[in-house]
C-alpha cells in the first residue's frame, strides 16, 4: 500500500467532506427558512451543481434577514406622531370606492397613511426633472434631505453637489444617503468634499468586510428628495448623466415625480426612518412636519417596502392593484421577473378581459437580466398580455396605471430583487386626472414601441428559448 499517496490524499478527502457537510447544512436552513419554494429549489440547484461557488454565492446574497427588526413599536410610534395627528384632521376625506381595500392593505402593511390635497407634477426626461430639483434646493430655506442609490461623480452629479454645499454653508441642514453598491465605483473624495461643506452625508450598508456579507445583497434602491417638509421628489431616476443625455444606443427613459402638499410627510418619514437606521440618529423634531395647506386634488400613500418584516409590502400592492383593474392595468419596468404571484395577477386579469399591457426595454443594461424577463414573455402572450418592446433606447421607468384613477410610480421594478432584497419606496396616487395623464405617457411611448405577438415569439431560434430558460431558473437570485 502507497502510505504516502494514501497521506496525500486526506487534505482533498477532508476539503470534500466539510464542503459537502456545509453544502448540507445550507440546504437544511433554506428549507426550514420556509421561503418561497421556487427561490428555494434555485438556491439548492447552485448548490448542488456548483458547490463552492454556490456556497459563496448563498454567504453573501443567500441568507434570510426577515427576522431582524430595524426599528422598534415605541420609536416607529413617535416618528409618526405628527404625520398621524396631520392625517386625524383631515375632514371627509374621499376614498375612491373601488381601492378601499388597496388603502386599507397599505395602513396595515406598511403604516403608509392616506393624504388628500396633494399636487403632482410629472417628468419624463431627466432634464426635466434635474430643473426642476435644481430650482427647489435653490429655495431651500431650513432642510434638505436627499437620497439616491446612484449620486454619480459627473457633470449631473457635481451640479446637485455644489448646490448642496452651498446651501450647507448657507445654515440649511443637508442630509444626504446614498447607496454604497449603487455608488461602488465613485471617489471617496467626492462625499468627503460634501462632508467638509458641513453636508451630512452618510451611506447605505457599506460593503466593507466585515459587513460585506450581511449587506451586500439588501440595498436602498430608494430615490427620495424632501425639501423643508413641504416639496419631494420620487421616482424612479438617479443622479447620473445618462438620465439626462442618454446612452450610445439611445435615451434613456424614466419617469418621475414631484409632490407638494401633505403627503410629503410619508416621503420625510420613509427617508427619517432610512437616516436612523444607518446613523442611529432619530430625527422627530416637528420643524420636519410642518403643517401643509391644500395644493390639490391628488390622494397619495407613500409606500415604503423592504426585505426586513413578515410582509413584501409593494408587491401585495401590485398584485391587489391588478386584482381590482375592471377596463385596463398598463406597467412598464425596465426589468420583469415577476414572482409567482404577480404572474398569476397579470395572467388572470388578461385572462378574464382586462386590457393588460406591458412595456419592457428591446434592450437592457445587462444581458443576463434581459435573457431572464424574455422566458416570462410567452406566459404573458398565452393570457392575453399585450408585450411591447420599447426601441428608442433603455427604458428604466417604474409606472403603473388602471381604469383612469390608480397611478404609481417610485423605484420598484418587477422583479424578485425589487419585491424581496430592496428597500424600495413608491408613491401610489388616486385621482383621475394623475391617472390620466399617466396613460397619455404610456401611449405616448408606445409609439416607441413593438408590439410582440405569440407567433413571432414562437419563431425564435431553439438556442435563445434555451439560454433564456436556463437563465430563467436563476431569476430568484438576479
Amino acid at each position: 500500500m502507497d502510505w504516502t499517496a494514501l497521506i496525500n490524499q486526506v487534505p482533498g478527502i477532508v476539503f470534500e467532506l466539510l464542503l459537502s457537510v456545509t453544502i448540507i447544512g445550507a440546504i437544511i436552513i433554506i428549507i426550514l427558512d420556509n421561503r418561497n419554494p421556487v427561490k428555494s429549489l434555485a438556491w439548492i440547484l447552485v448548490l448542488v451543481f456548483l458547490p463552492l461557488v454556490g456556497l459563496l454565492l448563498y454567504y453573501f446574497f443567500g441568507r434570510d434577514t426577515r427576522r431582524i427588526r430595524i426599528i422598534n413599536k415605541k420609536t416607529y410610534g413617535r416618528m409618526l406622531q405628527k404625520p398621524m395627528a396631520e392625517y386625524l384632521a383631515q375632514q371627509e376625506t374621499f376614498l375612491p370606492h373601488n381601492y378601499g381595500r388597496l388603502i386599507s392593505l397599505f395602513r396595515n402593511n406598511s403604516k403608509a397613511l392616506p393624504f388628500d390635497g396633494n399636487s403632482v407634477a410629472i417628468y419624463t426626461t431627466g432634464t426635466e426633472m434635474l430643473d426642476s430639483l435644481l430650482h427647489q434646493l435653490e429655495r431651500a430655506t431650513k432642510h434638505i434631505h436627499l437620497q439616491f442609490y446612484i449620486f454619480e461623480d459627473d457633470p449631473v452629479g457635481r451640479q446637485v453637489k455644489e448646490v448642496l454645499m452651498r446651501k450647507a454653508k448657507q445654515g440649511v441642514e443637508v442630509r444626504v444617503l446614498y447607496d454604497d453598491v449603487g455608488c461602488l465605483h465613485v471617489p471617496n473624495d467626492f462625499f468627503q468634499e460634501m462632508r467638509d461643506a458641513s453636508v451630512e452625508v452618510s451611506e447605505f450598508l457599506e460593503v466593507r468586510f466585515p459587513r460585506f456579507a450581511s449587506g451586500v445583497n439588501y440595498r436602498n434602491h430608494r430615490k427620495i428628495v424632501v425639501i423643508d417638509g413641504s416639496v419631494g421628489f420620487i421616482g424612479g431616476m438617479n443622479l447620473a448623466n445618462r438620465y439626462v443625455n442618454g446612452v450610445e444606443w439611445g435615451v434613456w427613459r424614466d419617469t418621475h415625480i414631484m409632490i407638494q402638499g401633505k403627503a410629503i410627510h410619508g416621503l420625510q418619514t420613509t427617508f427619517l426612518l432610512d437616516w436612523y437606521f444607518v446613523t442611529g440618529t432619530l430625527l422627530t423634531d416637528g420643524r420636519y412636519f410642518p403643517t401643509q395647506e391644500v395644493c390639490g386634488d391628488s390622494l397619495i400613500q407613500v409606500v415604503a417596502s423592504s426585505p426586513v418584516g413578515p410582509w413584501r409590502e409593494i408587491m401585495q400592492g401590485l398584485t391587489t392593484s391588478i386584482a381590482l383593474a375592471k377596463r385596463y392595468f398598463y406597467i412598464q419596468t425596465p426589468y420583469f421577473m415577476p414572482t409567482e404571484s404577480v404572474r398569476m395577477a397579470l395572467t388572470t386579469a388578461a385572462v378574464s378581459g382586462v386590457d393588460v399591457r406591458l412595456m419592457i426595454p428591446r434592450k437592457a443594461d445587462s444581458w443576463l437580466v434581459s435573457k431572464a424577463s424574455y422566458s416570462y414573455i410567452r406566459d404573458m402572450l398565452q393570457a392575453g398580455v399585450k408585450v411591447y418592446f420599447y426601441e428608442k433606447g433603455f427604458l428604466h421607468s417604474k409606472l403603473w396605471v388602471s381604469d383612469d384613477m390608480l397611478s404609481s410610480v417610485g423605484s420598484t421594478n418587477i422583479d424578485f430583487r425589487s419585491f424581496e432584497h430592496n428597500f424600495e419606496a413608491n408613491a401610489f396616487i388616486y385621482d383621475e386626472e394623475t391617472a390620466m395623464k399617466m396613460c397619455e405617457i404610456f401611449l405616448v411611448d408606445q409609439h416607441e414601441c413593438t408590439q410582440i405577438t405569440l407567433k413571432q415569439w414562437k419563431k425564435r431560434p431553439w438556442y435563445s428559448k434555451f439560454v433564456e430558460s436556463v437563465v430563467r431558473l436563476l431569476s430568484p437570485l438576479l
